[in-house]
């Protein structure tokens, strides 16, 4: 029996689609750790070698039962802070799930330093309750009950005479007024929810980290990667209030969720680029920048998201979670 010409191709390419079907379906499904060296000029010795664990952009996804998987990764590596930079949960999901990720953190054996700021498929942080007063959304409060923290301005870590300060840099930027970039995914509605008299206390507490001593570190974190015009207009624009940032750590991007090989990335989800981020800079997609003497580090995290649920996974993008240390940098 022969095959013709025509059969023969088809059927190539037939397992051609399976074979790669069954290792995407694989590639979703596993973790890789992506570890970096974060070098900070005058980074003091007491926070040299200091380890951050970067976990992003979950989507509620599930690695084996209880994240299992996830966990037993998690769990082999010593670090001195994790940080969870937002979306942890599914924007797509009918009702809010949140059974994922404190399974994740219900598991996780260090944290001492656990930090959270949220994303845009995430729950807010405040609600208006029923005597129409602001508190903490549900999701909030039992992921604190669980051990991680809510960062809404500061946290500073000392060592020694040292201070090493995470902040939500999105507020960090924000006049008294609240003065929000145009494009950046509604951040006014995000902090009217807050009660007034507690945002402006939390503003306040950024003015004690300004004139910032040579020994302090200062780390922002954000779910949106900060692109070099807005940096540029943070910096120009009296209306913002850049600071001092030695580093600033970001997901949303997935990497552009789908990479090809030999080009990277299509698309990624940035109203601040031309075209929206169809087509973006391959060097701004993923990975160590610096723009202006302002270090960013921007993970691909771990899920997908979309709102085709055929087309919710992640191609030739391996979900990542990273492990930066912290190093000075000598003249």
């Amino acid at each position: 029996m022969t095959i013709n010409r025509g059969k023969f191709i088809l059927l190539l390419f037939v397992c051609f689609l399976f074979i790669l079907a069954v290792y995407t379906f694989w590639d979703n499904n596993r973790i890789k750790v992506v570890s970096e060296d974060i070098f900070i000029e005058g980074l003091p010795a007491e926070f040299e070698g200091y380890k951050i664990l970067q976990i992003t952009d979950l989507h509620d996804k599930e690695f084996g039962k209880d994240q299992r998987r996830l966990l037993n990764v998690v769990n082999s590596l010593e670090y001195d802070a994790v940080v969870f930079t937002g979306d942890m949960l599914d924007e797509y999901s009918d009702s809010p799930d949140y059974e994922n990720f404190y399974a994740l953190i219900e598991g996780m054996d260090n944290k001492d330093v656990a930090l959270y700021v949220s994303g845009n498929s995430d729950t807010a942080n405040y609600v208006i309750n029923e005597n129409r007063v602001p508190e903490k959304h549900e999701f909030i409060q039992g992921m604190e009950e669980r051990g991680v923290e809510l960062l809404e301005s500061v946290y500073t870590v000392d060592k020694g005479p040292s201070r090493l300060h995470f902040t939500d840099f999105e507020l960090s930027y924000m006049q008294e007024e609240l003065s929000v970039v145009e494009g950046r995914y509604q951040l006014r509605e995000v902090y009217e929810k807050y009660d007034k008299v507690y945002l402006k206390q939390l503003m306040e507490e950024f003015s004690h980290i300004e004139s910032k001593s040579d020994s302090d570190i200062l780390i922002g974190l954000t779910h949106y990667p900060v692109v070099d015009s807005l940096i540029d207009r943070l910096d120009e624009d009296p209306q913002y209030n850049l600071m001092d940032y030695d580093l600033i750590l970001a997901g949303h991007y997935h990497g552009g969720q789908f990479r090809f090989p030999f080009y990277g990335a299509v698309f990624i989800p940035e109203p601040m680029y031309e075209n929206s981020g169809l087509f973006p800079p391959q060097d701004k997609v993923k990975g160590l920048w610096e723009h202006r003497g302002v270090q960013q580090y921007v993970s691909t995290g771990l899920g997908s998201s979309g709102p085709i649920p055929l087309l919710r996974f992640r191609f030739l993008n391996t979900p990542e979670i990273n492990f930066l240390t912290l190093r000075n940098k000598e003249d």
